[in-house]
């Protein structure tokens, strides 16, 4: 039997595995969002603040992937629970970086022109500011997401849903004949999910960004 073969009477499983990885990403990326866009906004004026979460955010992204996965087995259990927390924690310095770098490149001007016009701080941030650094948060989901697809496979480790249980299904069977199979269906789904993101993304920036501010 050769992989297309294999891949034919098993595509179901892949199908639901790419789905919930794709699922567990957008779950990952999107409290990394919650979290990481208002606190850069409440920091990227100042110094010491903006310096200090930054290095956290850095900081998280250093820790190896099973470790961090690991160590939040104990507070959270296996399964989704410490699969989501762990992408979210990994998710924080592109979004964060990206906002904070969006906000403070913008020509000053452009800020003091709109409060000029009578616009409280909360007006300007929404109508101009946030809006103006769009692109520039929007390269950070896109890096973010690619990331989180590679390491979203790890979450297998603690029963976690996703393209990865192929994978470790695979390793776990080396030496059978259909092993190298399981591990390049899951691999495979990875990269299929990352073009299919890129092209997404690529949409929403061209669909969203005014000509001449595109990242």
């Amino acid at each position: 039997m050769n992989f297309f073969e294999f891949l034919q009477g098993n595509w179901t499983d892949v199908l639901d595995a790419t789905v919930a990885h794709a699922l567990l990403v957008l779950q990952g990326l999107g409290l990394a969002v919650l979290i990481g866009v208002p606190v850069s906004v409440l920091t990227y004026r100042t110094g010491a603040p903006r310096a200090a979460v930054l290095a956290v955010a850095g900081l998280l992204l250093t820790i190896p992937s099973y470790a961090l996965f690991g160590l939040l087995i104990t507070p959270l259990g296996l399964g989704s629970g410490p699969s989501v927390v762990a992408l979210t924690l990994y998710a924080l310095l592109p979004v964060v970086r990206n906002t904070i770098v969006g906000l403070r490149e913008l020509d000053p001007a452009v800020v003091e022109s709109a409060r000029a016009m009578g616009m409280g701080r909360a007006r300007v941030l929404a109508t101009v500011e946030l809006p103006l650094a769009w692109p520039v948060l929007l390269t950070g989901l896109r890096v973010a997401t690619q990331l989180l697809l590679g390491i979203a496979a790890i979450a297998a480790a603690v029963n976690g849903p996703g393209l990865g249980n192929l994978i470790l299904d695979g390793l776990a069977t080396a030496g059978t004949p259909f092993a190298i199979y399981l591990t390049i269906e899951g691999a495979a789904g990875i990269v299929l999910l990352a073009v299919l993101f890129d092209l997404a993304y690529a949409v929403v920036n061209r669909l969203t960004t005014p000509k001449g501010l595109g990242a």
